[in-house]
C-alpha cells in the first residue's frame, strides 16, 4: 500500500507540473493567436500593443496557482478520504485531490491570463474577435 500511495503522488505530482505545458498555450496563456478586426488596424503598433499585455499576463503566478490548486485538492481529497476510510483511503483520496486541484489551479491562472491580453487589447481600442 505505501508504494502505491508514493506512486500515486508522484504522478500527482508530474501531472500537476506538466499539465500546462502541452496545452497550445504560450508562455502568458493565451491561445496561439488572438483574433482581431484588422479592418483600420496598424499591425505594426498591434503587435507592440500584443507584446506588452503579454508582459502584463506573465505577472499571473501560474506556478503557485497550480501549487495552491494542488494543496487545497490534497487536503479536500485527505478530509474526505478520511472521513469515509481508513488512513490508506485518505492516502489515495488526497493524491487523486492534488492532481485534480493542481489542474483546476493551472487552469484558472491561465485562462486569467488569457482575460488579461484580453482586456488589455480592448482597452487600447482593438476590436477582440475570439
Amino acid at each position: 500500500m505505501k508504494r502505491n500511495s508514493i506512486l500515486l503522488l508522484g504522478l500527482a505530482l508530474v501531472v500537476v507540473i506538466t499539465s500546462g505545458c502541452a496545452n497550445g498555450y504560450r508562455g502568458y496563456g493565451a491561445p496561439k493567436e488572438i483574433i482581431i478586426d484588422t479592418k483600420g488596424v496598424d499591425l505594426d503598433a498591434y503587435y507592440d500593443d500584443l507584446g506588452d499585455c503579454e508582459q502584463y499576463a506573465r505577472n499571473v503566478d501560474v506556478g503557485s496557482e497550480t501549487a495552491e490548486g494542488a494543496v487545497a485538492g490534497a487536503v479536500v481529497g485527505g478530509v474526505l478520504g478520511a472521513v469515509l476510510g481508513n488512513s490508506d483511503n485518505a492516502k489515495r483520496t488526497a493524491g487523486a485531490g492534488a492532481v485534480v486541484g493542481g489542474v483546476k489551479g493551472n487552469q484558472s491562472a491561465r485562462h486569467e491570463q488569457e482575460r488579461i491580453v484580453r482586456r488589455c487589447l480592448s482597452g487600447r481600442g482593438y476590436r477582440v474577435l475570439n
